[in-house]
């Protein structure tokens, strides 16, 4: 290879990377239409220029962004041909492994496929346990995925369990106020809440809010869902007011982050009109 072939390579390679940092950026604050273009030219170059594991690893972040947006077939697409890369070049037991079957099993989670979604979650859980040992932050992920995912199937004792042993390792690695332990409050609050253990549920749920609100946007989508878990509680104890605030925000933020045809917004729109006639009744019978 010659030098100016080298130099054109290199450049090449840098502008990549630069373009997956900046979709990186966009996708944590919830910019997907704008991350989506950025992700797919640096995919399309990586295929030209560069080995699988760049090509698996920006299919496994383009896979990640779909799901958000609720295009679960092109996520699996590249999920899948992700897998394929990564085990042809690490074999089948490698941590990294673990992640595509986490990420696999989290697409059948917000695809409500949790039957499905199961074992490829508990995949994940051995093969990462056995490389990392039981106490790892990344075996804590694996274990909190699993455990959605059996929550979704109504195994609400066993999904507890798992929920509150991935909170410990997080805190104990990570410290009260990070972003995982944020997302495991608001879980496992979903399960509380299930249970009818309103009050605890709300505890938690305001702890993951204000962790969230503290590390992330205010109108991130990550926000807006514990947003919107809070006001689905307050509009069940008939706390109506407060309940349409919640939601009103929530639903700015999935609109801004989504558009306005998405599933989760379409479903936030719903709520907010149901809570509005309820306090229209409440506002005429008083």
């Amino acid at each position: 290879m010659t030098t100016r072939r080298r130099k054109s390579l290199a450049a090449l390679q840098k502008l990549i990377r630069q373009l997956s940092r900046a979709a990186e950026e966009l996708r944590a604050q919830g910019r997907y239409d704008v991350a989506e273009p950025l992700y797919q030219r640096a995919l399309g170059l990586a295929e030209l220029f560069c080995g699988r594991e760049d090509v698996a690893s920006l299919c496994d972040k383009l896979a990640a962004l779909y799901k958000h947006m609720g295009r679960f077939d092109e996520a699996e697409r590249l999920y899948l041909r992700a897998l394929q890369l990564m085990e042809q070049l690490l074999g089948a037991e490698h941590p990294e492994i673990a992640t595509l079957y986490h990420n696999l099993g989290g697409l059948e989670h917000a695809r409500g496929r949790f039957v499905a979604g199961e074992p490829l979650a508990r995949r994940s859980v051995e093969i990462r346990e056995r490389a990392l040992g039981p106490h790892h932050p990344d075996v804590a992920s694996d274990v909190a995925a699993l455990a959605g995912i059996l929550d979704g199937q109504g195994k609400r004792e066993e999904a507890e369990s798992l929920y509150r042993r991935a909170l410990a390792i997080f805190e104990c690695n990570y410290g009260s106020e990070h972003y995982e332990v944020a997302v495991n409050l608001n879980n496992l609050a979903g399960i509380k809440y299930a249970q009818g253990h309103y009050c605890e549920a709300e505890q938690l749920y305001r702890r993951a809010l204000a962790i969230k609100e503290k590390l992330l946007p205010a109108e991130h989508p990550d926000v807006a869902m514990t947003l919107n878990n809070l006001a689905a509680l307050c509009k069940s104890q008939g706390r109506y007011p407060e309940a349409e605030a919640l939601c009103r925000r929530a639903l700015a933020s999935f609109e801004r982050s989504f558009g306005p045809h998405h599933l989760k917004v379409t479903a936030c729109r719903n709520n907010h009109a149901s809570l509005t006639r309820k306090m229209e009744r409440q506002t005429n019978e008083n």
